[in-house]
């Protein structure tokens, strides 16, 4: 009879052990599966921002042209490339480069703010070329990368929500609504970029030690 008790209580903490950790497990699965669809949402968003700036940049691009050749400056270094995969645009400037790119987006991730957080999928826009700096760093390696950041365009899931740019350097964001975004993230990075200026590099000592 003793046994008989025994085992009731056994399988009476093993079911409630079995409870306990399903339990969790539901609340930490239903937490994950939020996330997953604010990620896909965001995701379906950002692309499509991202094609309006693919149609866009053939505008600007044309608009520079004419510029610079109204001023009797040769415009064959003005142009852009989208690369195979579409995920990335290379634009040249003159003697500038710029990336824009829609790479590193491979899971849920959120804005770092001080307020809720909000996850957004993000479009990155660098100085230089992607593809050269990329020969220099390992592949999906995303911080050697943000060395070259200019400024990055966060866009959430819900489209009724401003999309969220944060220059580099500035611990600002500046709303964009989704609508005007593709064309103004582009314009306000060749703006920053190309309204700045490169310098003369210096020759720099460096202190040489010795063994002994």
């Amino acid at each position: 009879m003793e046994n008989n008790f025994n085992n009731f209580d056994n399988q009476d903490l093993s079911l409630r052990k079995s409870t306990i950790i399903q339990e969790r497990i539901n609340l930490i699965s239903t937490h994950m599966y939020k996330q997953y669809l604010e990620y896909e949402k965001s995701m379906l968003n950002m692309n499509e921002v991202f094609s309006k700036m693919k149609s866009n940049i053939g505008v600007i691009i044309d608009s520079l042209k004419q510029s610079f050749s109204s001023r009797g400056i040769a415009t064959q270094n003005i142009n852009y490339e989208i690369d195979s995969s579409g995920t990335v645009i290379v634009i040249n400037i003159l003697w500038h480069q710029i990336s824009i790119l829609i790479r590193y987006n491979d899971f849920p991730q959120a804005l770092k703010r001080e307020e809720e957080r909000m996850f957004a999928s993000r479009i990155i826009a660098i100085q230089g070329n992607y593809f050269e700096i990329l020969k220099k760093v390992k592949d999906n390696d995303i911080e050697p990368i943000l060395e070259f950041e200019t400024a990055s365009l966060y866009i959430p899931s819900e489209k009724s929500k401003p999309a969220i740019m944060k220059i580099k350097g500035l611990n600002k964001e500046s709303p964009q609504s989704q609508i005007d975004a593709p064309r103004d993230f582009l314009l306000k990075v060749i703006e920053l970029v190309c309204g700045g200026g490169l310098e003369h590099k210096e020759w720099v000592k460096k202190n040489i030690t010795f063994d002994i």
